[in-house]
């Protein structure tokens, strides 16, 4: 399989990425945080860099680095890392969707690690 098509296949693809676009403009606009509640996000890549999308990259590493348009105009690119819990992990060897793995709205967990200097964020699927 190219990686063309494996791209094409792979769970970490358009559907799962805009689903995780609006999770994140749903949980910045519902932040306690002054700062970040007029944050949106205007995308998620599914083009990670380099060769992150094998299932043993994905396994072995435990995490997806590739970009995310957010600010408060939603333009500004961060290096976002997914990092891969146990059921996302799972899901991606066995070619599953990730969309469960996005924790709730308004989860009580804090998936979201947000570095506004930096332009980095870290998003923890289950």
């Amino acid at each position: 399989m190219n990686n063309e098509n494996q791209i094409k296949t792979t769970p970490f693809n358009e559907e799962f990425c805009n689903l995780l676009m609006f999770r994140l403009g749903h949980e910045f606009a519902n932040s306690n945080d002054t700062e970040l509640k007029w944050f949106w996000c205007d995308g998620v890549s599914w083009f990670p860099s380099h060769n992150q999308l094998t299932k043993k990259q994905v396994n072995d590493s435990q995490k997806i680095i590739t970009e995310a348009w957010i600010g408060k105009d939603g333009q500004s690119v961060y290096q976002a890392t997914i990092h891969f819990g146990r059921k996302a992990l799972s899901n991606y060897a066995k070619d599953k969707s990730l969309i469960d793995c996005i924790p709730e709205l308004e989860s009580e967990s804090e998936w979201i690690e947000i570095d506004i200097e930096n332009k980095k964020v870290g998003i923890k699927l289950n």
